[in-house]
């Protein structure tokens, strides 16, 4: 009922910038939190940024100062601007959303199918 499209991942070189967009579609009444995980090869999937409906936002300690998480309520859409970027932050970044659908009274989660981000050293 809905879907999360994300783009912007790729390849780049440790101290380089990178940003992530993810865009929900689909039979959309509201959505409350929104953010972004991620999973490293052989690791747990780890919680990066989140940001709340009115836009409070949350960060891991190891990426605060150089990553920051926005929204666009209009569009359904949250972004990750990663700066800085470090060897260890090569994972796979998927988008979650916490929505309610149409003809639904409670919030599912939702995730992206994921973004490869490799930062070279």
């Amino acid at each position: 009922q809905v879907q999360l499209v994300e783009s912007g991942g790729g390849l780049v070189q440790a101290g380089e910038s990178l940003s992530l967009s993810c865009a929900a579609s689909g039979s959309i009444i509201s959505i409350s939190a929104m953010g972004w995980y991620r999973q490293a090869p052989g690791k747990q999937r780890e919680v990066v940024a989140t940001i709340t409906e009115g836009g409070s936002t949350d960060y891991a300690d190891s990426v605060k100062g150089r990553f920051t998480i926005s929204r666009d309520n209009a569009i359904n859409t949250v972004y990750l601007q990663m700066e800085t970027l470090k060897p260890e932050d090569t994972a796979i970044y998927y988008c979650h959303s916490r929505a309610r659908g149409r003809g639904r009274t409670w919030y599912s989660d939702y995730w992206g199918q994921g973004t490869q981000v490799t930062v070279s050293s």
